[in-house]
């Protein structure tokens, strides 16, 4: 019973790790080593592997990566349109994706969606387990939820979210914030334990859960139950007091022989990133920082993409491992197929961005290449080197016509009397032809 995790503390290199160091760029003894040290995971359930996983890694050392949440509700979804959102997260380069299905038939789509998925499968087990218990958060026992994390590692999820450090003592802290708790695990556990008068059973099974995470290799995914729903309520003693909690937990996952990363904030503005990501990283020694976003302001529903792309960029700059998009349905519903491709391209130009800011090998080669492009007016070549390139065809061809791009020197933006980038070609003809002379601004 191995994991990735004690494999390369043993110094063994993984089938797992040289595919992912072919994937990086990176020499596999880096790999190896970013593993061992648990700042870098590789999420790859054993059952996910026999099937069509592509193994991936999570870490600082590597690209910075993108999750996409889908999943059905209580009120709409099946299976087809959840295998339909997957689809369009992997074919728009989401490198990980997240089940979150709270309504019904929850293992049939679960089932469907390890099956066809190429990329690592992420859960959330309390919701499955809720739907069991009619509903009933109360109910609950600490076997309960054992079962189905074990019954989830059975069908092949690689990484799961599990709200263990969310404690009694520290619900106060969260009374007088203007969004309270707003993680749906954290606010099910807090009520589990105001019920009962009693510490949260997750954090008191953890070493348990640890056994059923080993058996498989899955990843923990630390939850973030007391994370700020607000500006207002960012970088609280609520959500530090939990941190630290996580930090405890890390150091006891990785004991166990687990893989460890860590849920950070989905609120915080902007002058606050660089401080969250920093604290993190030396609470949790480490450990790959997955952030859902975070958003910078709160005042732009519909348009949250774009809100939270804007912090995942500074995250990833300042050193989260993983972004965890955002689509223009948050907080407004259930995102369909488009809103998934909407989240997923916002959150590829910030992870993107955020390897261009850390100087990773390679990352500016595809700007280069498409800024050469777009100078050359080789329009098929830009589409092609875009994250969307039907996208970036269609808007061109909206106001000229479909063939012009195969010779045209110019946009519709300036016409070819006012197009920069042409004047400069000619400029540069005039050069070549030694019509333009140099000035020498001393000469009298």
């Amino acid at each position: 019973m191995t994991t990735q995790l004690l494999a390369a503390r043993a110094g063994e290199v993984t089938p797992e790790m040289k595919f992912v160091a072919e994937r990086e760029h990176l020499d596999v003894e880096t790999i190896r080593a970013e593993v061992a040290a648990g700042r870098m995971v590789i999420p790859a359930n054993k059952v996910h592997l026999q099937g069509q996983l592509e193994p991936m890694a999570i870490g600082i050392a590597a690209k910075c990566k993108i999750n996409a949440n889908i999943g059905n509700s209580a009120v709409t979804s099946n299976a087809g349109e959840e295998l339909e959102k997957l689809h369009t997260a992997v074919h728009h380069g989401a490198d990980t994706v997240m089940d979150l299905s709270t309504g019904k038939d929850i293992d049939n789509i679960r089932v469907k969606i390890i099956e066809k998925s190429p990329v690592p499968i992420g859960t959330v087990p309390i919701y499955q387990m809720l739907e069991e218990l009619g509903g009933n958060i109360e109910d609950m026992r600490a076997q309960h939820f054992l079962d189905m994390v074990e019954h989830q590692a059975k069908q092949g999820v690689d990484y799961m979210t599990v709200h263990c450090g969310v404690m009694l003592e520290h619900l106060h802290l969260s009374t007088n914030r203007v969004t309270g708790i707003v993680s749906r695990g954290g606010s099910l556990i807090a009520k589990w334990m105001m019920v009962h008068r009693k510490q949260n059973p997750l954090y008191e099974a953890f070493d348990d859960l640890c056994d059923i995470m080993r058996q498989y290799d899955v990843t923990w995914s630390l939850g973030d139950g007391l994370r700020p729903g607000s500006i207002a309520d960012a970088s609280d003693a609520a959500q530090f007091a939990e941190l630290d909690v996580l930090g405890e937990l890390t150091k006891r996952g990785q004991e166990n022989g687990t893989q460890v990363m860590v849920e950070g904030p989905g609120h915080i503005p902007m002058h606050q990133i660089q401080m969250n990501i920093e604290r993190q990283i030396e609470v949790c020694n480490g450990a790959p920082f997955y952030v859902l976003g975070p958003l910078v302001t709160d005042i732009a529903p519909g348009y949250d993409h774009i809100t939270s792309g804007i912090g995942a960029a500074m995250a990833g700059w300042y050193g989260a491992a993983m972004l965890c998009y955002v689509t223009p349905k948050e907080h407004l519903g259930l995102p369909n197929e488009e809103d998934v491709k909407q989240g997923v391209i916002a959150y590829k130009i910030a992870a993107h961005a955020a390897d261009v800011a850390r100087g990773r090998p390679g990352a500016q080669d595809r700007d280069d290449a498409l800024s050469k492009a777009r100078f050359e007016f080789d329009w098929k070549e830009q589409f092609r080197l875009s994250l969307d390139p039907e996208t970036a065809q269609r808007y061109h061809d909206e106001t000229l016509p479909q063939d012009t791009f195969k010779s045209a020197h110019f946009c519709s933006m300036c016409g070819p009397k006012y197009c920069s980038m042409k004047i400069t070609e000619d400029i540069r003809k005039m050069a070549a032809a030694d019509q333009l002379v140099e000035i020498n601004p001393t000469a009298k």
